[in-house]
């Protein structure tokens, strides 16, 4: 290898290693400021009146002695981050990183702190609290990260890959389970925080849940998402606001294709893992009559191809029987060997799911899906509602997963 491209690595790894320090250093030291507030709040008598008022001031002392980003609601924000994961860095960890660095140091009150000054600072605030807040910058944290690696890393847990922006969005979840997910998939995928809002937004979570029975959500939960089934690739609805398209009747299919075509980074997020782009358009000829498949995927987890055909309308049932016709020639012209049956996906804004149960026979309904596709952003309500329209024509015995 050149000595530049040497080089060039080894400056690359250093850079993402500090970016990943600094974003954890940040949330270490919100997570720690979220804890002495609330400890403080505890010993009040009037908890609700006396955390606000501390909260208030809080507020405006830190904001005259370090800037701007501890604003009220940013307070909030912080309260609620310890609350939510009070185990993101074991006391054991903390404890070690301040023994060991602060011993026999003395530091003056109201000391400012600076990021990656590679010590600790101690910040007296003012009538926050009788104790001082240790504030942990980059040395410390390096020792943290070691004991964090040494274990098995787990949903609420400090991670350097999410950085406090991520961890303030993921606030807004409610359900455990559903934000351990979110935080599994942000790591795995490497989501930024932009994105984990968007997936966060379009209900990702309630989405692959759809077709999942209790042990499937428990999995959910403690792994993210696990491909292993054509049931567990395919979401409905599919949620392509990024597309930038009016939900218009005059919408013809070659725009759409061409605006996923424009979009395919974002359009593979949408699709989830392990979609890889083969073609867009491919022709396929019987006895001289063309047919064109509107885009092609190979799925690398299922070890199969993956057709996707668009529609502008409603679902008919010649739509069905035109993607069986195109699932069924890759099958016998196009499947090599390793390769698991084909499958097929139509993108419609709606569907009929009596129609598409009576026009595919049981063998076929695991081969080929029909999901509906928004072209903006619904609200949650909506798209809950579109889940329990979905949920009510899942089998109500086994569940095994979603029908087409």
């Amino acid at each position: 290898m050149p000595l530049y491209e040497r080089i060039r690595r080894i400056l690359e790894s250093a850079r993402t290693n500090v970016s990943r320090t600094v974003n954890s250093t940040q949330a270490v030291a919100n997570w720690l400021i979220g804890r002495e507030i609330v400890e403080e709040e505890q010993k009040g008598e009037k908890r609700a009146v006396y955390g606000e008022q501390l909260i208030a001031e809080l507020s405006g002392k830190l904001t005259r002695d370090y800037g701007t980003g501890y604003s009220i609601q940013n307070l909030k924000y912080i309260r609620q981050f310890y609350l939510t994961y009070p185990k993101l860095v074991g006391n054991t960890e903390i404890g070690h990183a301040l023994r060991g660095q602060s011993a026999g140091r003395k530091v003056e009150t109201r000391e400012k702190f600076h990021a990656l000054r590679g010590k600790i600072d101690v910040v007296d605030i003012p009538g926050a609290s009788p104790r001082k807040l240790a504030v942990l910058t980059a040395a410390p944290l390096l020792e943290i990260g070691h004991a964090l690696r040494s274990q098995s890393w787990q949903p609420g847990r400090l991670h350097p890959n999410l950085s406090w922006t991520h961890y303030r969005t993921l606030l807004r979840v409610d359900k455990a389970e559903a934000r351990a997910f979110y935080e599994i998939e942000a790591i795995q995928n490497n989501w930024s925080a932009r994105e984990l809002e968007r997936q966060i937004n379009s209900l990702l979570y309630e989405r692959l849940a759809l077709s999942k029975d209790k042990k499937g959500l428990m999995r959910l939960a403690k792994k993210g998402q696990e491909v292993q089934r054509p049931v567990d690739v395919f979401k409905d609805p599919v949620v392509m606001e990024f597309l930038g398209l009016p939900a218009a009747p005059k919408l013809v299919e070659s725009e759409l294709e061409q605006a996923l075509i424009n979009n395919l980074q974002a359009f593979l997020l949408e699709l989830g893992k392990g979609f890889a782009f083969v073609s867009r358009q491919e022709r396929i000829t019987l006895d001289g009559d063309h047919f064109y498949i509107d885009l092609v995927f190979y799925h690398t987890i299922l070890k199969c191809f993956v057709l996707i055909d668009l529609k502008v309308g409603k679902l008919a049932h010649q739509d069905l029987g035109q993607t069986q016709l195109y699932v069924n020639y890759y099958d016998r012209e196009r499947r090599t060997e390793g390769d698991n049956p084909t499958l097929g996906l139509i993108l419609c804004t709606d569907k009929n799911d009596a129609v598409v149960r009576y026009t595919l026979g049981p063998d076929q309904e695991k081969k080929i899906f029909a999901s509906r596709y928004k072209l903006y952003l619904p609200t949650e309500k909506e798209l809950r509602a579109e889940l329990r329209r979905e949920l009510r024509h899942l089998s109500p015995i086994s569940n095994p997963g979603r029908k087409a």
